[in-house]
């Protein structure tokens, strides 16, 4: 079977099928897809990354009951490397999540959540072969500003000037320019837009990119790059990662380099990837790699 008929074949198993909600907590929804097949098509090499990451999903609709009925709603964080094998097919976490609604565990509300993060990170872990972390955020959690530091990439394009073609991802379309010294840059661009690889629908999301080095990436033709995706199908981990990696091709080797993709929420759940590159000190982009402040409703552990 070719390459990408196992990937869709995979992740369509509930896509596209009428499937009523289950009345009862059911682990067996879960549905995996590998990752390493896109990856070959981009030469990145899944036995040696040219990045770390993570893949973190907010689901703002998690909801389930105590023994005595009581309902209780929060927004759940899931976080797990991008070194895992396999990626969670978002519509079978979606089914896989709303299992919960009409299950009764535990007698207070404390009790509650700590089975349900207990067997979620258990069954995400089984189901994905790596380590997964859940957790829950609470309602009266703060708010607070994300990204302060990174500017609007579309500032420094004068629009006038600039005529797109391109709608299919291609790295050709990126420039680096050379400068003198190192320096370091934080650009977000507000309008990443691609689509579904098996239901072809749209996602939105920005892309939030921190590089230091002594090249400069060309704003113009990184934006020409990142509007190419408008007509690409791939899932959010595969577009974050695909960024990177053409970023990382035209940089330095040695150069610090950080990708990030914060993905509107659809049936309640977004998907954030973020990946960056080896040299980067964790410490110094600690709050970035966190992600917990990065959904979009600004909530801060």
């Amino acid at each position: 079977m070719p390459m990408d008929n196992i990937t869709d074949k995979t992740a369509s198993t509930l896509l596209g099928k009428k499937v009523s909600t289950s009345d009862k907590y059911d682990s067996s929804l879960l549905v995996a897809v590998p990752r390493f097949e896109n990856r070959v098509r981009y030469e990145i090499d899944n036995e040696n990354l040219p990045f770390v990451g993570w893949d973190v999903w907010h689901a703002y609709e998690f909801s389930v009951m105590t023994k005595n009925s009581f309902p209780v709603t929060r927004v759940m964080k899931i976080r797990y490397k991008c070194s895992s094998p396999f990626i969670v097919e978002s519509k079978s976490l979606k089914l896989y999540l709303n299992s919960f609604n009409m299950s009764c565990f535990g007698s207070t509300t404390e009790e509650c959540l700590t089975i349900c993060k207990e067997t979620i990170e258990k069954d995400l872990s089984n189901v994905l072969q790596t380590e997964v972390e859940v957790e829950f955020l609470s309602n009266d959690i703060k708010r607070v500003e994300i990204f302060s530091n990174f500017k609007n990439i579309m500032d420094f394009v004068n629009e006038s000037e600039v005529k797109i073609t391109q709608f299919k991802e291609s790295p050709k379309l990126l420039e680096v320019i050379k400068a003198g010294d190192v320096s370091e840059h934080y650009l977000m661009f507000d309008s990443l837009r691609s689509n579904c690889r098996v239901t072809h629908q749209p996602d939105f999301g920005d892309v939030f990119i921190y590089y230091k080095s002594s090249k400069i990436v060309d704003c113009t033709s990184l934006v020409k790059y990142l509007v190419s995706f408008r007509s690409e199908y791939h899932f959010h981990e595969e577009c974050c990662e695909m960024i990177y990696k053409r970023l990382y091709d035209i940089l330095d080797n040695n150069d610090e380099l950080f990708v990030c993709a914060l993905y509107t929420r659809r049936g309640g759940i977004d998907i954030c990837p973020a990946r960056w590159s080896h040299g980067v000190n964790v410490e110094d982009v600690k709050s970035l790699i966190n992600l917990s402040t990065f959904a979009r409703c600004g909530i801060k552990q």
